[in-house]
């Protein structure tokens, strides 16, 4: 699917109006899943890798009223957001990766032994950078020594993707930008275009001409913003982030990821920032 068309006269009168300084992302006002509206995104995670805040790692529910839905990211203390939130883990079907750090895969051990010792049959489609198949037993093996190698009663299926190219999971087309982040592997900015709607997500990353590139004209761009104006390597400050903001052409911006000096400048931001659990809607 083509990107969208900028829509320039839109930008520009957000742009001079404004938003609430430090404003958390609207909450969807929709009910039960089946009365929702046709995309929402939830955040269960929007911290950083060592918890400030007391936030859950990364980890976003993209989900339509067709029931169908992807899981972005899956850090370490996933499984603990997915069942505060009320959402059973077996009925995630599909994982995407941006990159293989702890905080942004690490919770897939735990999806699956859960999953096995709840008597999952769904299958789970990972997708990830290449080598993520192997990342996954090892970091299984280093956790729960022989775990990797047990018969399970569904199947856990793996498909690696590659830069701009984009990838059909389940109901979304995904297609990777690979961005600045050391990892052991390839880092992806990650494009997902669902039910009509693009939700682009950075995961990890310094500045790069790459999220241009990856969030020129969607509904929704989430991203890094880990400190407020500290440049640190392999990372995104919200300083820089705001610098390039007309130039990224999305309609809608999100911050996430935050350390302890972002949720300390909440009174600062001229942006709208994440919550662990909260749904926004993608319109």
């Amino acid at each position: 699917m083509p990107a969208r068309a900028f829509d320039g006269d839109a930008f520009v009168e957000w742009w001079t109006t404004g938003t609430p300084r430090g404003r958390r992302a609207r909450r969807s006002e929709a009910g039960p899943l089946g009365m929702m509206t046709p995309i929402e995104l939830q955040f269960l995670g929007s911290g950083d890798a060592l918890g400030s805040g007391g936030r859950f790692q990364a980890c976003l529910h993209l989900r339509g009223a067709d029931g169908g839905s992807v899981l972005i990211d899956c850090g370490a203390s996933s499984l603990i957001a997915m069942k505060r939130a009320g959402l059973d883990p077996n009925t995630i079907e599909r994982v995407v990766l941006s990159h293989l750090h702890g905080d942004h895969f690490g919770g897939l051990p735990f999806l699956i032994l859960d999953g096995q010792f709840r008597r999952r049959t769904r299958s789970l489609q990972i997708a990830g950078p290449p080598g993520v198949a192997a990342r996954l037993e090892a970091a299984m093996e280093v956790l729960f020594p022989g775990s990797s190698g047990v018969t399970r009663r569904f199947a856990v299926e793996f498909l690696e993707l590659i830069d701009r190219c984009p990838a059909v999971v389940g109901p979304a087309t995904v297609t990777p930008f690979e961005v600045t982040h050391a990892s052991g592997a390839p880092a992806y900015a990650l494009r997902v275009e669902y039910g009509g709607k693009v939700v682009v997500y950075s995961g990890d990353t310094e500045w790069t001409e790459t999220l241009v590139e990856a969030a020129a004209g969607a509904d929704l761009f989430v991203c890094e913003a880990y400190f407020f104006e500290k440049r640190v390597k392999y990372h995104l400050d919200y300083h820089t982030l705001m610098a390039n903001r007309a130039r990224l052409g999305c309609r809608r911006l999100i911050l996430t990821h935050l350390n302890q000096d972002m949720l300390d400048r909440g009174a600062d931001l001229k942006a709208d920032i994440a919550d662990d659990l909260q749904v926004v809607t993608v319109d």
